[in-house]
């Protein structure tokens, strides 16, 4: 398909946090003049006449807390259009709808372990071809981009490894191809710390679940894009499809949003500290967090990027069985899956996020037994660094540094 030029997309207020609040929030689309958006649990809409109606004729193919909640992301993105999913799964699989048997998707071989495994075992019986690469390297990139190549889907910064990939220069890749379409998942960043489509990219992509929502009680998708032609596709297939959030679900996301902008900005001061803790502390081996000067695409990720969320990836000294003790040890830590809510977690991605994909590739990316993945959350400092500290001790003992 033919690409327009990304051109953004204005709201009606310039700031984020204001958009936030709100941006399709208006009181007056409501008969009550409601400031908080209601939960329209309506799965029908009542008609003027036979195909006269006031905008919604069924839940599946639009509802008004949904559209609340699209037009308040589309603006966070600075995108013309949102679409919300059940999951970020679900976003995914309308996505690869796009594409047809025989297309091929290049994607980048540090990436969430569900996304890793639809790629190379449901798409594959679409009869879609995966081809997984190294995306912080361009000329892999551009070695593995066929005439076949429909789909190039990146994570920045990536899952566990938290390797962060250029989007502009991906994107200038992809687009000498015709057809193809660069999709970005950033549900790590949220839309606070990184706009895709600003950088090129033709579909930005989240896991609601984390930063977008922020409380751990939502599973959801959301997708934005500026391309008239491709949004027209995918809100048929979010329609055909089926895979929609319920409005109960789209009101608390709406409802988190309203603090993202807060939530980010704690996230990144909490994280940075905690990376630092950890990386001046000797039970630990290295630490992998973008906003540290250590981590190799620091420079690339203050050009891109307006600061980092909450997530990085240790490697504790030791073998399975310290990384094992430090993650029962963990009191104000949850050992949980997951990650963007208020709440710090951390977990084993070998045995846990990243069991799914062969062991062969974990190791290869660097995944190991003693690689351990947080998620920084907003409770005091002090707190959590108090936790880490004698979680490590437990797990790693003086006379095991000494030896």
């Amino acid at each position: 398909m033919e690409k327009e030029k990304n051109p953004g997309f204005l709201p009606p207020f310039s700031h984020f946090a204001t958009q936030a609040i709100h941006v399709g929030q208006d009181p007056e689309q409501w008969n009550s003049l409601a400031v908080v958006p209601p939960i329209s649990l309506s799965t029908t809409f009542k008609q003027r006449a036979p195909g006269e109606h006031s905008g919604f004729e069924y839940s599946r193919l639009g509802n008004p807390t949904r559209d609340c909640l699209e037009k308040a992301v589309a603006a966070l993105d600075g995108a013309k259009h949102c679409l919300a999913f059940a999951s970020g799964l679900a976003a995914t699989v309308n996505i690869t709808h796009l594409l047809k048997a025989g297309d091929t998707v290049v994607c980048t071989d540090d990436v969430y372990g569900g996304t890793n495994r639809f790629f190379q075992t449901i798409a594959t019986q679409m009869g879609l071809k995966t081809i997984l690469v190294d995306c912080t390297n361009l000329e892999c990139l551009k070695a593995a981009i066929t005439p076949e190549t429909k789909l190039v889907w990146i994570e920045t910064p990536t899952n566990p490894m938290l390797k962060v990939i250029d989007i502009q220069a991906c994107a200038d890749i992809v687009h000498k191809h015709k057809d193809a379409l660069l999709a970005v998942d950033n549900t790590f960043m949220s839309a606070y710390f990184q706009r895709p489509l600003s950088l090129g990219a033709d579909i930005c992509m989240y896991s609601a679940t984390k930063y977008m929502n922020g409380h751990s009680d939502v599973v959801m998708g959301l997708v934005s894009v500026n391309d008239d032609k491709v949004h027209e596709k995918l809100r048929f297939l979010q329609n055909s499809i089926g895979a929609v959030p319920s409005p109960f679900d789209c009101y608390l996301c709406n409802r988190g949003l309203k603090t993202l902008s807060v939530r980010m900005k704690q996230h990144f001061l909490n994280a940075l500290a905690v990376a630092r803790y950890l990386e001046s502390d000797p039970r630990v081996e290295k630490v992998i967090f973008p906003g540290l000067p250590s981590h190799p695409q620091y420079e690339l990720m203050k050009r891109q990027c307006t600061g980092c969320p909450g997530m990085l990836s240790f490697y504790i000294k030791g073998n399975l069985e310290n990384a094992s003790k430090f993650l029962k040890s963990i009191k104000l830590f949850t050992l949980a899956e997951s990650l963007g809510g208020y709440e710090s977690l951390a977990e084993h991605p070998a045995i846990m996020t990243h069991a799914s994909v062969p062991k062969a590739d974990r190791e290869a990316l660097g995944i190991s037994d003693t690689l351990i993945r947080v998620s920084v959350g907003l409770e005091d400092l002090e707190d959590l660094l108090e936790d880490l500290d004698q979680a490590l001790k437990a797990a790693v003992p003086d006379y095991t540094i000494r030896n």
